[in-house]
């Protein structure tokens, strides 16, 4: 049962559909960092709130925890109903659960809300890389999935940027930015009925090859992805939840230093991932993993040795270049595993590693940390992404990745 993405020809920002699905895929950075530069205020104006301080901190990751239980079971779903209808109910349940923390009256009900944008977000996110499996193939996939986080990251300083001014006026305006997604429902409408239309003919290829057996052997595969890209998260997650702490430990402000290594590295990583494409179909996959796991395990080896300027904006762009390399590159691992049928519940596993990834990253680094240090831990860490990119090449001595072309 299979029926090929449709290969237009035209470039992808020329196409609806891959534009719907980039705006879609930045609905993730949106979820957690847009009202972080409102905390402080939105603490201040619950004053008769003895946990007004736990509650604030906890609406950032509130979302993160919804998505790990959720992703599954979207995935699941996605494959089950389709990836258009789920991605359209995540994308407006995302705009009503993330606004409504702009006129609720108390922080447990802004909490509330704030779990349920995480379940609109395991919806869109599952929905939407299963459907960048059916749109696109071969080196168009690859391009996308380059632009899709050159789109996250840049998308960053926007949102925050504009919550930060935003908060500046009143802490409870931040949240209508979640309203922006509508926006994007006339885009996803045509990606509704091309589904619908090509779920008709693999029902009607299904019925005519009825005796053909379904694929399987893709689960094992498909957890094994989304371990490597867990225990890869939480490497990565040293950057945002630890570099404030780091600095601060070596007397520089971790307010404007944290903003200004986290700018190299997401400036840094979106410049390489608009170069994925050229990258990927020059070396291959595996050897992009390996040239990612490289420059992050380089990038976290610098930061250890001193709190230099030099070297805390050098580290934090080559752990973002890294990175660039390896997120894509996780995605389009996922889609070749997965069978057609069961792109959605492959996507629901990567989606669910990701965040897991985010979630655990403290729990299981600021032990460790708080013990040996912060140059221990990142020598550490760096050790284990070099043998992670010594993995990566080596699979090129036994089974070299080829490129696939759309046809």
């Amino acid at each position: 049962m299979s029926s090929q993405p449709r290969s237009t020809g035209r470039p992808l920002w020329l196409e609806t559909a891959a534009i719907a699905l980039l705006m879609t895929a930045t609905l993730k950075i949106m979820a957690n960092a847009t009202i972080s530069p409102a905390l402080p205020a939105l603490e201040a104006s619950f004053p008769d709130e003895p946990a007004a301080a736990y509650l604030t901190r906890f609406l950032v990751a509130a979302p993160s925890l919804s998505v790990v239980l959720i992703a599954p079971f979207a995935g699941l779903a996605a494959d089950r109903f389709g990836r258009g209808p789920l991605l359209l109910a995540g994308v407006l349940l995302f705009a009503f659960a993330g606004s409504a923390g702009a006129y609720l009256p108390d922080l447990q009900s802004i909490l509330v809300s704030r779990l349920l944008l995480g379940v609109a977000v395991a919806m869109t996110m599952t929905a939407q890389v299963a459907l960048v499996g059916d749109l696109f193939s071969g080196q168009r996939r690859s391009a996308f999935m380059g632009w899709q986080t050159a789109a996250i990251n840049f998308s960053g300083f926007l949102f925050i940027g504009f919550a930060g001014w935003l908060a500046g006026l009143s802490p409870r305006l931040p949240f209508l930015v979640y309203m922006l997604p509508v926006l994007l429902v006339p885009l996803l409408l045509p990606i509704l009925r091309q589904e619908r239309n090509t779920r008709r003919e693999s029902a009607a290829s299904t019925a005519a090859n009825a005796d053909l057996a379904p694929q399987k052997g893709w689960l094992v595969p498909a957890l094994a992805v989304g371990l490597l890209t867990m225990v890869t998260v939480m490497f990565f997650f040293l950057m945002p939840s630890q570099l404030p702490y780091y600095l601060d430990e070596n007397g520089i402000d971790s307010a404007s230093g944290t903003a200004m290594g986290l700018g190299a590295l997401t400036l840094t990583g979106g410049l390489v991932a608009i170069a994925y494409k050229r990258i990927s179909s020059l070396v291959g996959l595996s050897a992009s993993f390996g040239i990612g796991f490289v420059l992050m395990g380089l990038g976290l080896a610098i930061l250890s040795i001193d709190a230099l300027w030099p070297l805390i904006l050098g580290g934090a762009a080559l752990v973002g270049a890294g990175y660039s390399l390896v997120q894509p590159s996780f995605l389009l691992l996922a889609l070749q595993v997965a069978p057609e049928e069961r792109r959605g519940s492959v996507s629901g596993i990567v989606t669910t590693a990701m965040f897991l990834g985010q979630v655990v990253s403290p729990l299981v680094l600021t032990m460790p940390i708080q013990d040996f240090g912060f140059a221990t831990v990142y020598r550490g860490t760096a050790l284990a992404l070099v043998l992670f990119a010594a993995a990566g090449f080596s699979l090129l001595l036994f089974r070299p990745f080829r490129p696939r072309h759309a046809g």
